[in-house]
């Protein structure tokens, strides 16, 4: 059975790989890897609650805007948050973004109507850089002797960083060479490459509303 899910994702970035469906001349957005992941949500009839292309919401007021994606969120129950290097906006206070509300939102349980939604679970998926690489984000690193990720979460939006780690008792070992090392989902909101998840999303989509399903064992932060 399909699920509803919501897409959350810096429009604009251009600091990932170029995508196949770029033409050469044009500049690959961020958004060009939403159009793929929208076209395979549809082919395994799931429901695509984010912002469609074409769907231009920037002569809206704020307000307005906030109600539109509240009630898209509302009636989802997954999140993909797409991670991309410049998703971030230097200049502008987290709060000022789109981005962190957004998964703001997908936390929250709320009531309307004598019916309240579950808050969802959220999956941050990470984009390759223009060079297709991965580790801006998920470095890999030779610890134990299976290796392992390192993930940067101080280069995330507060709300991201505060949901990952955040099992209240980890499953950890420790290598040789002084590293702790986690096992399982030690995350509310798990990370993974994009590689990874666009040619599995069914699996990495029932894996997050699994973790969702046992919330109770992360110390989850749903303001910004």
């Amino acid at each position: 059975m399909g699920h509803k899910i919501f897409i959350s994702y810096k429009y604009g970035d251009t600091s990932v790989q170029k995508h196949a469906k770029t033409l050469w001349f044009e500049s690959t957005k961020v958004r060009h890897y939403v159009d793929e992941l929208q076209d395979k949500l549809d082919k395994e009839d799931h429901i695509n609650k984010g912002e469609l292309d074409g769907e231009d919401l920037s002569d809206f007021k704020d307000s307005t805007i906030e109600s539109r994606l509240r009630n898209k969120i509302y009636d989802s129950s997954v999140t993909i948050v797409l991670i991309s290097p410049n998703m971030k906006e230097t200049n502008k206070a987290e709060g000022d973004q789109w981005i962190p509300w957004e998964i703001s939102y997908s936390l929250r349980e709320t009531t309307r109507n004598d019916r309240t939604s579950r808050r969802n679970g959220i999956l941050a998926v990470v984009l390759p850089d223009v060079n297709g690489r991965y580790d801006y984000m998920l470095e890999k690193k030779i610890c134990c002797q299976s290796g392992c990720t390192i993930w940067h979460t101080d280069k995330l939006f507060k709300i991201l960083n505060l949901n990952m780690f955040n099992q209240h008792e980890k499953v950890r070992s420790n290598c040789s060479i002084g590293d702790n090392v986690y096992h399982g989902y030690v995350s509310y909101i798990h990370m993974i490459k994009w590689d990874n998840f666009i040619g599995n999303i069914n699996f990495w989509i029932n894996e997050a509303e699994k973790i969702r399903d046992n919330n109770d064992a992360y110390d989850i932060h749903i303001n910004l």
